[in-house]
């Protein structure tokens, strides 16, 4: 039996957080945002962000940001706002439906990482997170 690939790993333990805040968020009663829905909306500052700025920090493209926008506009969460530093700008703002789900999503978001830190233990939960911090800067 051969050694599975440090990438698959990753990506089944990618899948089974994802799951574990999926049911966090569903336990809080918060039935209809996605997990990466539930991110985006904590990367969202309370007087407004502009979509260049949510996806730089979601580390994803404009494109992927503004259909995460889109679907989030859709359902109440966020509106676009004109930019009160550049009128040709638009900034993405949360609603008072979306600030109750951004609360919502970050003690779920919190209840999954107390979990993963308490199944590792302090020392091993941080070097995880050295490492994986250490191979998403890594450079050829």
């Amino acid at each position: 039996m051969s050694e599975t690939a440090l990438t698959r790993m990753l990506l089944e333990a990618f899948r089974t957080l994802d799951g574990e805040i999926q049911s966090a968020l569903q336990d809080r009663g918060v039935h209809d945002l996605r997990p990466s829905e539930a991110t985006a909306l904590l990367l969202i500052d309370r007087a407004g962000t502009r979509l260049s700025e949510l996806a730089a920090r979601a580390t994803i493209t404009k494109q992927a940001m503004m259909q995460v926008v889109d679907d989030l506009e859709s359902r109440g969460d966020v509106r676009r706002a004109a930019d009160v530093n550049d009128a040709r700008a638009k900034v993405v703002k949360l609603t008072a439906k979306g600030l109750r789900q951004r609360a919502e999503a970050r003690k779920a978001l919190a209840s999954v990482e107390s979990k993963a830190k308490r199944m590792l233990g302090d020392r091993r939960y941080e070097g995880l997170r050295t490492a994986l911090a250490e191979l998403a800067t890594a450079e050829e």
